[in-house]
């Protein structure tokens, strides 16, 4: 029997207090970018009734598939068109994900290495913002995990309800981001069978149940791509026409990412982009995780411990690495293999009595930086107003404090400090950070402001990119259409200090509601700086056009 990495008390506490934090970060206002812009592609679903087109800004959407906007549109016709409806699919993959990480690691070590493994997934950073600031990696990442520990279940028992899981998880992935959902865990499957010496994997007549039940699950995205874009070869799309989108699914989406073609090149030269990203992205256990991936990388040739994990981790790395096109948040996908690999690297040193006092200095200092910059941002950047805010996290202290005196052994105090940190962390963050700064991003500030504003009577400035107001105001933006005002119809433009110019040079202006505005995602020192904070703004505004200069 495996002697307990932690007690089930601390589990039973830690668990519902991330619980806590992530559905508080549930509200937080969307975050124009990838966020509000994924969010109002499934808009255009759910106002149109058109399930099968994706379509942007009013032009045909050709990067990603078809299940976040599916999901994120079903959950507007649940629930409304909410902060909350957008989230809650990504969310509820996520409780899907961890518990698949859970199993993942049971598979590979025992039952105590999965649920530690389930612990540090869940409170890694990325992996939680992922459910604030959400994109397509929560759910392509629980994916992952699913298709991860289905995997590995087949690879050893054989089963066929292992297969279609297996076929199932690979096919949500690919439904969300493409071929790297169903990459990742094929690279783990390969270096496990290769370790264990399976080799009857490699031809079981159940592989074409897999391929036969992932072709399947997939056809409804391929499908929608075929009558988007192969119906319709006079649809343009970055300049070109005569597109297959069956091609473009099944082939040219992730190659064009790895080479940089059509989605520019960030990070192109960054040969150290998985290090600097993973330290932070998976923090507070990436420093761990980096010292235990050097451990089974130096041991790896003596077989003692499982393949499927750094055979996962290695090659998507390499693969990241060398991509033309790289974002922070694509390295989510290799954090379930990651857990695991820690959970069971801890385990080992622990069984083998190792002397904690370096992990626990180690991860002392991690914590320490970590609650000292939410500290600062939360006491100088955006000092905290909210009193209940002030109430949870001192509740939430209380709570950690007494986790900490209840855990018997030094492991156990490392891991349960660790995870305690992400809780105190993010309960800032998700409960005040986020909220003001927010407050700095003039499309959902300005949404707001026009509640009274009939939709059909909504418009954009040409250029300008606010998502957040199309979202939020339920509207798909649209350019104000020649000769609406000379007709006598009311329109609000939204616009910013050079096409307010424009305007008042055409028409005759009436009420303009104006607010201060920011890239929330590009955060700079100029901007978190109160000081100076007013020179990073500019000015987004809601201008009324009452009749043209002639009237």
């Amino acid at each position: 029997m495996t002697t307990p990495l932690l007690s089930q008390t601390s589990y039973r506490v830690l668990f519902p207090l991330l619980g806590i934090v992530y559905i508080i970060g549930l509200f937080v206002p969307l975050m124009d970018n990838d966020s509000a812009h994924h969010a109002v592609i499934a808009l255009h679903m759910h106002l149109t009734g058109d399930y099968v087109s994706l379509i942007d800004a009013g032009v045909p959407y050709l990067d990603k598939p078809h299940l976040h906007f599916w999901l994120a549109a079903l959950s507007y016709k649940i629930f409304g068109v909410t902060t909350f409806a957008y989230k809650l699919p990504s969310f509820l993959f996520t409780i899907m994900g961890t518990y698949a990480t859970y199993r993942l690691g049971k598979a590979l070590y025992n039952n105590e290495a999965g649920k530690l493994a389930a612990l540090i997934v869940a409170s890694a950073l990325a992996y939680m913002l992922a459910n604030m600031d959400v994109r397509m990696d929560a759910i392509l990442t629980a994916c992952v995990a699913l298709s991860s520990w289905q995997l590995v279940e087949w690879i050893k028992h054989k089963k066929a309800k292992f297969a279609i899981g297996a076929a199932l998880g690979l096919a949500l992935g690919f439904c969300t981001k493409g071929h790297i959902a169903v990459v990742t865990p094929a690279a783990g499957a390969f270096f496990y069978i290769l370790n264990t010496k399976n080799w009857r994997s490699f031809y079981h007549p159940q592989l074409l149940l897999i391929l036969a039940a992932f072709a399947l699950f997939i056809s409804p995205v391929v499908y929608a791509y075929y009558l988007q874009y192969d119906m319709h070869p006079e649809t343009v799309v970055r300049g070109r026409n005569n597109i297959s989108g069956v091609k473009f699914i099944l082939w040219q989406q992730n190659t064009e990412r790895f080479q940089g073609d059509s989605f520019g090149s960030d990070a192109k030269n960054d040969y150290f982009f998985f290090i600097h990203s993973f330290l932070w992205a998976f923090a507070p256990w990436s420093v761990w995780a980096f010292v235990a991936m050097a451990h089974r990388f130096r041991s790896i040739t003596a077989r003692r411990w499982e393949w499927f994990t750094l055979g996962t981790i290695v090659p998507i790395s390499l693969i990241l690495t060398f991509s033309g096109f790289k974002l922070p948040h694509y390295l989510n996908i290799t954090f379930p293999a990651a857990a695991v690999l820690l959970a069971g690297f801890i385990q080992q040193w622990k069984r083998e009595d190792r002397r904690p006092k370096p992990y626990a200095i180690l991860q002392s200092v991690i914590c320490v930086i970590l609650l000292l910059a939410v500290g600062l941002i939360n006491i100088w950047a955006f000092p905290v107003y909210n009193i209940w805010v002030i109430a949870g996290f001192l509740l939430l202290v209380s709570l950690s404090y007494w986790i900490l005196k209840n855990e018997p052994g030094r492991w156990q105090r490392i891991i349960t400090g660790s995870a305690v940190t992400s809780v105190l962390v993010w309960s800032l963050l998700n409960g005040n950070f986020y909220p003001q700064l927010l407050t700095y991003q003039g499309g959902n500030e300005l949404a707001k402001k026009a509640t009274g504003v009939y939709r059909e009577n909504l418009f954009q400035q040409p250029g300008i990119r606010a998502f957040s107001f199309d979202f939020y105001t339920q509207t798909l933006a649209k350019p104000l259409p020649q000769g609406w005002v000379e007709s006598g119809k009311p329109a609000w433009v939204l616009a910013d200090s050079t096409g307010i110019a424009a305007l008042r040079s055409k028409y005759r202006l009436g009420n303009i509601m104006r607010h201060r505005d920011y890239s929330v995602t590009q955060l700079t020192g100029t901007f978190i700086n109160p000081a100076t904070r007013r020179k990073a703004l500019t000015e987004l505004a809601l201008v009324e056009i009452v009749g043209t200069k002639q009237d």
